[in-house]
């Protein structure tokens, strides 16, 4: 019998030699033909100075490639319920695995989502309590604050047997939802004595009311209507005419001869303007807004949004509300503590999310707190709670910064997650500037060397000993220790803060220095923000420069933003006599072709739209007979492509000397953003490039006190450098800065620092130290006090 020979070589299966993710040729952005090797199921960190291409490199192509292909495996008709992916630009993509994206985007802002809503921890609950609830009172729906209480009743035509017979049907749904404020917690009440003078008549100008000018329409709807004496001071209006005045239904009517609806003044202003978002308002009816309403908790649910069945159903004495309000590490003690044999997969998949809560540094949280009032660092770790205990193997996870926001005895915790992650066999992409999490890196790329047009290339790939002894910028200051210093600012003035109480704090005194550079510090959820936001409003005299989202679109660009067009356009009108609007990409100047967008998208539907170069205007934006205006030898478009030191230089001298748009160029060179162009769309700039042109934005601002909240986010270690320059130039011309900050660099180069804790939620809120870095380094009494004693090397 013959014998069949093996012919395969003995060693490594053919499957199990795709071991690495191959670049090649990447240009996404400002990367210049990127080839990398990431090696799979290892952890890799991606550093560089802020804008040398991390994310480009890392989300706009690797990721977003991923998303794209797993995107192609559903049909047609799926595809078209999904955002559409263009292919980045990039030569050979191989070895991908899917990818799971956990970055910093703000959640929404709707004030209906909060922390349970999004990590199914409130439907989890709401099961719950449906089924162990006494009294009964419904399906998890009557536990949910957007679900509302409907019922029906009426005839229905039905077929049957070849006949068609009416019958009599009714429905009722109990949903969760508080009636009175609609499951938002609070309701809106406007304050009449800025809607009237009810000491004058309506025909005497009484209405205040933006755009309600006597002789308008919308005024003589109310003065014509001949429901109330338009002559009679309103204060002397019967209960009925101020009824009809402010609160009747819409009716139709004739007034003045023409048929119209008339409402009352109140739903009238309700719909008309507390309807839109506020930062779409126009100035002058924002400020009317601002004035004239005011939100207090809803009377009836107490601000927890329920409908009093809801919570009259409890368990052990705990209603769903009690429960959302608890403090997420109480909360799960409790859960721990149901013994409920019929719900005991729910009861252990509950406690398990809540404990995941725990253990990422988030357990001072409440389910009920509002989505959009978590901070970037705290968004992107409620997003990974849903990845903690998943199954999940072979696969990409791409983390964005996750140290932002967090104290560095929060860091070391984070560390030990991104490694638990990659031990059960995924891959790990991290951006991060931390030196901390660095060192823990098994493959370390440092992009540069410089930022946007700069930037762009691999200028080390290896280990982290390797990127130590490497000559690039990131190797350098890899071991940088900012060192105390020996004399600090005497303080000018203090700001006195009394009985703070908003959240966790309690009962805060504390007296901030003026004139100095103060550093509020503490562990995430200690009650810092809460401390400075709640008792400093931003108004007189205070600039506050917060983490919030920079709105613009790709239109939108540093030159828009920051108001530095508008000197620019009037000093081209000026040079040559025409409009300034001429000057303007969104406005008279606009390549007619493409609109001033500089490309012509096309829709393919459910295939990714292609965008190509505008072929008139060839991307300038503007058109043709606007390019021949020439100031200082170039056209508009010309100055838009600078990048800020350029113009500043172009426009701080010569026939193109423009003092308004020099001091504002000035700005945004002492916040480090001189590489980026003028006309580089917002939608392009990383996290730490927008939070610096904001900063730059309020520099200008008539104030003496600024307000920054963690102005490190997103920075390298040499750009803190410099932002520290920054900080200690504002503090010699004579402000006071106050910044909330867990950078130790920032924390050793402050003048006096204000630690609040011990621990977080219900375990922080007070002041554990005040005094100078050097004497916290020597008490060395508290987490941070530990921390920056290592980092000094006291």
């Amino acid at each position: 019998m013959a014998t069949r020979k093996n012919t395969q070589q003995p060693g490594r299966h053919a499957a199990d030699s795709h071991d690495l993710i191959r670049v090649h040729g990447a240009r996404v952005n400002n990367l210049k033909d990127v080839s990398i090797e990431i090696p799979k199921r290892r952890l890799t960190v991606f550093t560089g100075v802020s804008g040398s291409g991390k994310s480009s490199l890392v989300f706009d192509t690797i990721a977003a490639e991923s998303q794209r292909l797993i995107n192609e495996t559903y049909s047609a008709f799926v595809q078209g319920f999904m955002p559409t992916l263009a292919r980045p630009e990039v030569d050979v993509l191989d070895g991908l695995t899917t990818a799971i994206i956990v970055d910093q985007q703000r959640m929404g802002g709707d004030p209906r989502s909060t922390v349970g809503t999004a990590t199914d921890a409130n439907a989890m609950l709401r099961i719950l309590f449906s089924r162990l609830g006494k009294p009964y009172i419904g399906s998890p729906k009557a536990f949910s604050f957007n679900v509302a209480s409907i019922s029906g009743a009426g005839a229905v035509t039905v077929e049957r047997g070849g006949q068609t017979v009416k019958e009599r049907r009714s429905f009722s749904i109990t949903g969760g939802m508080c009636p009175r404020c609609e499951g938002r917690g609070s309701v809106t009440d406007l304050d009449l004595t800025q809607i009237y003078d009810d000491s004058k008549s309506l025909n005497d100008g009484a209405l205040t009311v933006p755009g309600y000018k006597p002789g308008g329409w919308s005024y003589r709807l109310y003065s014509e209507s001949g429901l109330y004496d338009a002559d009679k001071p309103i204060r002397k209006y019967t209960k009925r005419e101020l009824h009809d005045f402010l609160h009747r239904e819409p009716v139709r009517m004739k007034i003045a001869g023409i048929n119209m609806t008339y409402e009352g003044l109140i739903p009238r202003i309700q719909k008309s303007m507390l309807a839109k978002d506020r930062e779409s308002m126009q100035p002058h009816i924002r400020e009317f807004v601002d004035r004239a309403v005011t939100f207090t908790t809803c009377p009836d649910c107490a601000g927890t949004r329920l409908t009093e069945a809801a919570r009259s159903s409890k368990i052990k004495k705990v209603s769903i509300a009690d429960a959302c309000a608890m403090q997420i590490s109480d909360l799960a003690a409790w859960v721990d503590s149901l013994d409920e044999p019929s719900v005991a997969p729910l009861l252990t998949t509950l406690h398990h999310t809540l404990e995941s809560f725990v253990e990422i540094g988030l357990g001072y949280l409440s389910l009920d707190r509002p989505a959009g009032t978590l901070s970037g660092g705290e968004a992107q770790r409620v997003k990974m709670i849903r990845h903690l205990g998943s199954s999940l193997t072979d696969t990409t996870y791409v983390f964005d910064e996750p140290t932002t926001g967090l104290h560095p005895h929060d860091i070391q915790r984070m560390n030990g997650l991104l490694q638990r992650l990659r031990d059960k066999g995924n891959t790990v992409l991290v951006v991060e500037h931390k030196p901390e999490t660095i060192a823990i890196a098994d493959h370390v790329v440092d992009l540069g060397p410089g930022a946007g047009t700069a930037g762009g290339t691999v200028c080390f790939e290896g280990t982290v000993e390797g990127l130590r002894k490497g000559g690039t910028i990131t190797g350098r200051h890899f071991d940088d220790r900012a060192a105390l210093k020996e004399t600090v600012r005497e303080a000018t003035g203090r700001l006195e803060i009394r009985g703070a109480s908003t959240h966790n704090l309690r009962d805060v005194d504390v007296d901030i220095p003026l004139g100095v550079l103060t550093v509020i510090t503490g562990v995430a959820g200690s009650g810092k923000s809460s401390l400075i936001h709640g008792s400093i409003p931003a108004g007189e005299g205070v600039v506050s420069i917060d983490q919030g989202a920079i709105r613009g679109s790709r239109r939108s660009n540093p030159a828009t933003y920051t108001g530095l067009l508008d000197p620019i356009r009037k000093a081209f009108a000026k040079a040559h006599g025409v409009k300034p609007a001429l000057f303007s990409a969104n406005s008279e100047g606009a390549c007619p072709t493409c609109n001033g967008a500089g490309v012509v998208y096309t829709d393919l539907a459910m295939m990714a739209g292609v965008a190509t170069t505008c072929e008139d205007c060839e991307g300038k934006r503007f058109q043709a007979s606007v390019l021949d205006y020439h100031l200082g030898g170039r056209d508009i478009s010309e100055v838009l492509a600078m990048p800020v030191t350029e113009a500043l230089e172009f426009f701080g001298s010569g026939e193109a000397a423009t003092p308004a748009a020099h001091r504002i160029l000035d700005r945004l060179s002492d916040v480090g953003l001189g590489y980026v162009s003028l006309g580089q769309p917002l939608t392009t700039l990383s996290g730490g490039e927008r939070q610096r042109l904001k900063l730059a934005t309020h520099m200008s601002d008539k104030g003496g006190v600024y307000v920054l909240d963690e102005p490190t986010t997103g920075l390298h270690l040499a750009d803190v450098e410099q932002l520290l320059g920054l900080l200690d130039r504002l503090v010699d011309s004579g402000k006071s800065v106050i910044v909330i900050e867990h950078h130790q660099a920032v924390m050793a180069h402050a003048d006096w620092i204000v630690d609040l804790g011990p621990g977080a939620g219900h375990d922080g809120g007070r002041i554990v130290f005040e005094g100078t870095p050097a004497d916290l380094v020597a008490d060395r009494s508290t987490l941070t006090g530990e921390h920056l004693a290592a980092y000094v090397g006291g």
